[in-house]
C-alpha cells in the first residue's frame, strides 16, 4: 500500500487517523452504554427494546401462579 509518507499509518497500511474519525462518529461504545444503563437503571430505554412486555407478564403468570 502506498501512503506517500503522509499521515499516520499502521504497518499494514491502515490510516489510523481515519479510523479514529470513524470511531468518534460511531456513537456510544459498549462500555459507555453499560455506564449509562448503570446510572439510569435502564429507565427511558423501552423504545429500544423489542420485548413484548404483555407476553412476558402472561408467561410469568402461567409459570408462577399465585
Amino acid at each position: 500500500m502506498n501512503n506517500n509518507g503522509e499521515g499516520n499509518f499502521t504497518s499494514s497500511g491502515t490510516d489510523i487517523d481515519e479510523v479514529k474519525r470513524k470511531n468518534a462518529d460511531s456513537g456510544m461504545s459498549y462500555n459507555e452504554v453499560k455506564a449509562m444503563l448503570a446510572r439510569t437503571g435502564g429507565q427511558g430505554t423501552a423504545m429500544y427494546s423489542d420485548t413484548n412486555s404483555e407476553e412476558v407478564k402472561n408467561k410469568n403468570q402461567n409459570q408462577y401462579p399465585n
